[in-house]
């Protein structure tokens, strides 16, 4: 599971800022400490981070099937008119459309998932498909450029074509109207009946293949479900099936980094994630993931392959991803001292006791530097993670979450003196609140929501784990946020040494409400509703404590600003936060869809236009991005005379068009 959010830390002379276009700013990361590490463990990192930047095509082809194509194509045409066009508006707005491509992994926005309206006009990209050479255009044999106009415009300029990378709206067939690439000629009835035997079939039999039916494989995670002929079956993403070519320089590099790795655990991690990309297997990725929670002892770690469900309107097929990563020693103290305490907050949770894990086993947190990012985890990518993601695992072996220090400071020192918050905190008094806690509460919220929050709780024997279906997804990260939000104003914090005050968390809770209630919608369309999880998880903890709370939360008009947040008593609604987190646990754990819908569709996912309207417009006054994302640095070996590779250099100087070309150069290969 993923924590995203736009966090804090310190002052620095590294320029963070780079690029910006349409609702985007690039900023760059630094790898603090990367000088800390030893020659052998740089080279590690090298070769992990080489195989985190080749599955990149498989990001493009999963978020819609003809995402490579145009993007090729796009380039193409890029490279052939940038030198005689860059004042041309029309090669501008193509520009614009092809930067906006590669930030979200193809044609939908990255976050609200709707299609890009292209501001060139057809005749114009016609004209600059005739003049480019074919060669670059990557065309199939005996193909011509009337055919590739054929087959790509109506997708690129046809509103009405794949509108909605992921469609989450109640009451419509969510597969056959979401553009993600991930099922073929199938309705969404068919997928749920498809897999609803497979799980039945495996608990009528594991028990005689010698497995423990408690014990499911996540059914569907790594195929692409299609029907031929009028029968279902799954295509395999592996080394000799689906996305091969890529799959197999992925373990190129992963054969490289055993060669390396910092203990025999942490190379029998990889050579198990090499099993599992070869044969497909789940229970292989079920094997590496329970030895990738007990490799702990490293200081660099990383995750790679299919990992998060979001981009699946049914929470069932995952996304590629990579991240590479090495421990912030210092900061990690404070997560530890969090995740050793976790039976404690296991046992103090307000949910009922049924709910609780009686023993909680293998938490394990820590604060990390990002190395290179990844497929779905770049350039927009989260600020804390915690896996694996089944149920089962966690239960019996934990799990392992982190938090990442470089990204935060990196949002942070961008977000400096914006006035952002002098826009919309309610007075003065709020103000320098937010301004002395903020920061910190920010991480403290980020290392409950990963180490704890994720990893709390369980689920009654005999519930489906996918039971919450497309609500799924919006359920669990209630369920964090609202346990980082519950214990946050806890004592134990204090008694910890995380907090110096007792009154710092309310800083945590003014700025939850505020961007639940009001400034996340600076993110939403004019006349859209909330679609992305993690937003309708904010807006769903945000609106019900508003309208359940008699008045402890309000929205009210301020003199020369306009709507703000006001909080009336901090401890009623800590109270509130306990009442909706004993629901949001009942309801995961017993796996109630219908409650789960009813809380979503009636807290989470409509947007008041007249308030939309007012923030857009403040909002617009600031003149800032409201989504950013990261450059990667270049990772360049250093070799010998012998050619033998002794060390690694970092070069932060590539700009984002640089990069983008250069891993569509180096790194395509699907």
């Amino acid at each position: 599971m993923r924590k995203e959010n736009l966090p804090p830390r310190h002052e620095d002379d590294f320029n963070y800022s780079d690029e910006r276009f349409s609702d985007i700013q690039l900023l760059r990361y630094r790898l603090n400490g990367y000088e800390s590490l030893s020659a052998h463990q740089r080279i590690l990192l090298y070769y992990l981070s080489e195989a985190t930047l080749c599955g990149r095509d498989i990001t493009f082809d999963q978020f819609c099937k003809y995402n490579l194509r145009i993007r090729k194509m796009l380039e193409a045409v890029y490279l052939n008119e940038g030198k005689q066009s860059s004042s041309d508006s029309q090669f501008c707005a193509l520009e614009v459309y092809l930067k906006r491509m590669w930030f979200s992994n193809g044609i939908h926005h990255h976050y609200g998932c709707e299609k890009f309206q292209p501001e060139f006009s057809k005749q114009y990209l016609h004209e600059c498909l005739l003049r480019c050479p074919t060669e670059f255009l990557h065309l199939r044999n005996g193909e011509n450029i009337e055919d590739l106009e054929k087959e790509l415009f109506p997708v690129i300029f046809n509103p009405e074509v794949l509108p909605k990378r992921v469609n989450k709206a109640d009451g419509v067939d969510l597969i056959q109207t979401s553009a993600c690439n991930y099922y073929e000629q199938v309705t969404q009835q068919e997928v749920e009946t498809y897999y609803a035997q497979q799980k039945q079939n495996y608990e009528q039999t594991a028990t005689d293949r010698g497995e423990n039916p408690s014990e499911p494989p996540s059914f569907g995670l790594n195929t692409t479900l299609v029907k031929e002929n009028g029968s279902l079956r799954e295509v395999v993403w592996k080394a000799d099936g689906k996305y091969g070519p890529a799959i197999q320089k992925i373990i190129y590099w992963l054969e490289k980094a055993q060669t390396v790795a910092e203990s025999d655990r942490q190379r029998n991690v990889i050579r198990l994630l090499i099993d599992y990309y070869r044969t497909g297997d789940l229970k292989d990725f079920d094997r590496y993931s329970i030895e990738w929670v007990k490799d702990t002892d490293g200081r660099i770690d990383f995750v790679n392959g299919f990992i998060e469900v979001y981009g699946d309107p049914l929470g069932l097929k995952a996304s590629w991803e990579g991240i590479v990563e090495y421990k912030d020693l210092e900061a990690t103290k404070r997560t530890q001292a969090i995740s050793q305490q976790a039976q404690w907050f296991e046992d103090h949770s307000p949910v009922d006791p049924r709910f609780r894990k009686p023993h909680v086993k293998g938490v394990t947190a820590n604060a990390i530097c990002a190395a290179m990012l990844g497929g779905d985890e770049y350039p927009s990518t989260a600020i804390g993670i915690n896996l694996p993601n089944a149920d089962w695992i966690r239960a019996h072996y934990g799990s392992k979450s982190v938090t990442i220090t470089n990204l935060t400071q990196a949002y942070d020192e961008a977000a400096k003196g914006t006035g952002f918050r002098e826009e919309f905190v309610i007075d003065e008094e709020t103000l320098s609140m937010v301004n002395k806690w903020s920061s910190l509460c920010d991480d403290l919220h980020t290392d409950l929501h990963e180490c704890l929050g994720h990893g709390s709780g369980r689920l009654l024997p005999g519930v489906d784990p996918d039971a919450l279906k497309n609500y799924g997804n919006t359920i669990e990260e209630a369920r964090a946020d609202l346990f980082g939000l519950y214990y946050i104003a806890d004592e134990k914090l204090l008694e910890l040494g995380l907090l110096s005050d007792a009154q710092a968390y309310r800083s945590q809770y003014y700025t939850y409400l505020m961007n639940g209630l009001m400034t996340q919608l600076v993110r939403i369309q004019k006349g859209n509703n909330i679609e992305e999880a993690h937003m309708r998880n904010r807006a769903l903890i945000a609106h019900w404590v508003l309208e359940n709370g008699d008045g402890v939360v309000e929205l009210v008009k301020v003199d020369g600003k306009g709507t703000c947040v006001r909080i009336n008593d901090y401890q009623a609604l800590r109270g509130l936060f306990a009442r909706l987190l004993a629901e949001i646990q009942r309801i995961k754990s017993e796996g109630d869809y219908e409650a789960a819908r009813e809380l979503v569709e009636t807290y989470a996912v409509r947007v008041n236009p007249l308030l939309h309207e007012e923030v857009l417009c403040r909002y617009q006054k600031l003149d800032l991005a409201p989504y950013k994302g990261f450059i990667n640095p270049i990772m360049k070996p250093v070799y010998n005379a012998e050619h033998d590779m002794i060390d690694v250099e970092l070069d932060y100087t590539e700009s984002y068009t640089e990069q983008m070309l250069r891993y569509g150069r180096e790194y395509g290969f699907l």
